[in-house]
């Protein structure tokens, strides 16, 4: 998305199966999830440079590309606005479009400010879960440290999940105890989770979210994606959440 935003998607050669927007970025060979790539793929689009996030795996696989001949640039991923901002000054310094990415990192600064600046009085915050998935009828959770908490607050909410990191199954108890005012779900092509199967659960039944059927759904890679579009989608999770 940077790379669009930046007007240097002609230096893309290959995207991963997650980078998804723009619509003309599906023109683009897929080298496969970027938590499972495997090097002889990605390496087999020729590319002269390799932009990854941190998060790219596995382990094993990064090892190899980071010992290629082809320079590896590997991106940090912090889910809150200095992280966004730091993303796009990287990808512009490794691209050789510096001055670019400094404009283009300062009009999202600006529109991420403009966001969070929604919620700042509200004197209430919801309390959200997010919910990855229901398999099994065990609810797969965000706790700290994770996309889906760091939107949660950039959008002026609490997360209603505390005391661990990254996604977990939640026990029923959990999930009653943790109250959550606000289910929020992804939109996922052939996979979203609908509001019966969220609400009609035993235990998000027995929340005030459940009880008033309060789910807020938006496109995964729009919610958690945290680049050029993540002030918009603050916004659109603010309403969402606060009307």
């Amino acid at each position: 998305e940077i790379f669009y935003a930046l007007g240097a998607q002609d230096k893309l050669v290959a995207r991963d199966s997650t980078s998804v927007y723009p619509e003309e970025a599906f023109k683009l060979p897929d080298v496969g999830y970027m938590r499972q790539l495997s090097p002889e793929g990605v390496l087999s689009v020729n590319p002269s440079g390799i932009i990854a996030l941190q998060s790219a795996g596995p382990k094993e696989a990064v090892d190899v590309l980071k010992k290629a001949s082809v320079p590896y640039v590997e991106v940090p991923e912090t889910f809150d606005h200095k992280g966004i901002v730091d993303k796009i000054e990287i990808v512009g310094a490794a691209i050789g479009e510096p001055a670019k990415a400094e404009a283009l990192a300062k009009q999202v600064d600006a529109e991420l400010s403009a966001a969070e600046a929604i919620t700042r009085d509200i004197p209430e915050r919801k309390r959200v879960l997010f919910v990855l998935s229901l398999q099994g009828g065990k609810i797969l959770a965000s706790g700290s440290d994770t996309a889906a908490d760091g939107m949660i607050k950039l959008a002026g909410a609490v997360n209603a999940i505390e005391g661990f990191t990254g996604y977990k199954q939640l026990t029923d108890e959990a999930v009653i105890s943790a109250r959550p005012d606000v289910v929020l779900v992804m939109e996922r092509a052939g996979q979203s989770l609908s509001d019966e199967q969220v609400v009609q659960h035993p235990a998000i039944a027995s929340t005030p979210a459940g009880e008033k059927k309060s789910i807020v759904r938006m496109d995964g890679a729009y919610l958690l994606g945290f680049g050029p579009r993540t002030a918009n989608a603050i916004r659109e999770l603010a309403a969402g959440l606060y009307g």
